[in-house]
């Protein structure tokens, strides 16, 4: 869940560039311009041109109050993900000590 990452890096730090977001997720830039073009889109986050020392320009995110409602039900299914992962794994780690004994 990839998106609820830079959701979350966004509203910790609205200055990262897109960048800083590839290197601190660990994933490639074209990647994090195509998910950040996707919430721009549905109106989960805006960004505002920042023009930087010697004519560079920079972009800020910010997650909008429907970017914040979206980071909760991103994080919901996140958790939902994440537990029955876990679950399987314990399932799996029980069945492998029966093996075993």
């Amino acid at each position: 869940m990839i998106e609820y990452k830079v959701i979350r890096e966004i509203e910790k730090n609205g200055s990262h560039t897109q960048r800083t977001l590839a290197e601190t997720l660990h994933i490639s830039v074209g990647k994090v311009n195509y998910i950040l073009a996707g919430f721009v889109r549905q109106g989960l986050v805006t960004s505002k041109k920042i023009r930087n020392h010697h004519d560079k320009i920079r972009w800020h995110y910010y997650l909008t109050p429907k970017g914040v409602q979206e980071k909760m039900h991103i994080a919901q299914l996140y958790f939902e993900h994440l537990s029955g992962e876990y679950d399987q794994i314990q399932a799996e780690m029980a069945a492998l000590k029966k093996e075993l004994t």
